[in-house]
């Protein structure tokens, strides 16, 4: 991890953790729909039970990347895992093992609490994400099919209608 270093993020990187959140919508061209504001991410993260966790990447102090995870659970295996919910490095600082550490040190959780899988989520079109992905093991799941309730949809079954 020459150059850059991984810690923990602390309530202070609010701004900054918004930040890059808003740059992978961006990257992703899915801006119109980063709505989540920084009270948002403090109660997440910093609240009184946080259920959201992120690794913050540096560079002389800077912020240029994020892992932002939460704990899942499989009733298959019996144990949680590790959700990987947003990975993201400035495209600038690419290419130079940030997303690799951030990817290792979540695994690095997963190994340490005896957690059996990591998951996440990539764009059909990122094939440069989708390459990465393939050479640190990952594999796709292929047969799996996300599902989304969100709006009035949601609102309608919460009510039980629809």
């Amino acid at each position: 991890m020459s150059g850059f270093t991984l810690r923990d993020a602390v309530e202070a990187d609010l701004p900054e953790i918004n930040r890059l959140v808003r740059a992978l919508a961006e990257y992703e061209n899915l801006l119109h729909e980063a709505v989540g504001t920084e009270e948002d991410f403090r109660r997440a993260l910093f609240g009184s039970n946080p259920t959201v966790f992120c690794i913050l990447a540096e560079i002389g102090g800077r912020a240029v990347g994020q892992a932002i995870w939460f704990p899942i659970f499989s009733t298959f295996t019996g144990r949680h895992g590790l959700y990987v919910e947003d990975v993201f490095v400035e495209p600038v600082h690419r290419g130079k093992g940030i997303g690799e550490a951030l990817f290792r040190h979540c695994a690095g959780i997963c190994v340490e609490r005896g957690w059996k899988r990591m998951e996440w989520q990539v764009l059909d079109w990122n094939e440069p994400a989708i390459q990465f992905y393939r050479r640190i093991g990952a594999r796709s799941m292929d047969e799996w099919r996300v599902q989304r309730v969100t709006g009035e949809a949601l609102t309608a079954l919460a009510a039980g209608k629809g």
